[in-house]
């Protein structure tokens, strides 16, 4: 009886209010199936991955590319983190997704795309045993003048969803650093060198951590906060991220 109620009034209330898709803007008709704030054919687009992508650093790679050891992108790099997670590739309307979350009024869709990446890749993040959530941080200054962090709202859903402790401030970033614009790996690697932090009071011994940001061209960043957490005591990291350059 209450389930019917709620449904009644969640079809009134779209007959009145009708949704609006947080990526293309296009309204239901009070009919038209909506998941997590998103009409069917954008979440479709921005969930559903038909591209082969390594393991190690989810590159997208060719159907039949062997992948145990990375791939031709990875294969000589040392990175600290075990293996990523993607949603999709960075293009389309995933791409214009993430663009849209670094606006001080993205961070209702940042925090539907984490739900959206829970859900979707469930099976993968499940069978890793992750222990806590991090999300890559911001450096104050920047996440003043944006509003929020991007990847705290994504992996806060994440948490959430996988019904593991999440941890926003257990990593920090203690050195503002350029945006990600250097022309070769050794000088994006050279830009984050030293970047982060691990809170003192932080108990990472023997924990799995999964490590969520929002973008990944190279890993490097993703790859040197990795090494601190391990240094400070976290026995694997795991990369979750939204989109892959």
């Amino acid at each position: 009886m209450l389930r019917s109620v709620a449904e009644l009034t969640r079809h009134l209330g779209h007959l009145i209010y009708p949704p609006a898709c947080l990526i293309c803007h296009g309204c239901g008709d009070g009919t038209t199936p909506f998941r997590h704030g998103l009409c069917i054919e954008c979440h479709s687009a921005v969930t559903v991955d038909p591209h082969s992508a390594c393991p190690r650093c989810a590159k997208t790679v060719g159907p039949y590319t062997n992948t145990a050891n990375g791939c031709v992108e990875c294969r000589g790099e040392s990175f600290a983190f075990e293996q990523t997670i993607r949603l999709g590739l960075y293009d389309g309307k995933l791409r214009n997704a993430v663009l849209r979350m670094k606006s001080l009024d993205g961070e209702g869709l940042a925090e539907l795309l984490g739900r959206a990446f829970a859900e979707t890749r469930a099976a993968a993040i499940a069978a890793e045993k992750i222990d806590v959530v991090v999300p890559i941080p911001l450096h104050w200054w920047r996440k003043w003048t944006r509003g929020y962090n991007q990847s705290a709202a994504v992996a806060r859903e994440i948490a959430s969803e996988l019904r593991v402790p999440f941890e926003s401030r257990l990593l920090r970033r203690v050195r503002f650093t350029p945006q990600q614009a250097q022309p070769t790996r050794a000088a994006r690697q050279q830009n984050v060198k030293g970047a982060f932090q691990v809170r003192r009071s932080a108990n990472l011994t023997g924990r799995t951590v999964l490590l969520v940001d929002d973008v990944m061209t190279t890993g490097s960043t993703a790859s040197e906060a990795a090494r601190t957490l391990l240094a400070a005591g976290a026995e694997r990291v795991v990369v979750a991220v939204l989109a892959r350059r």
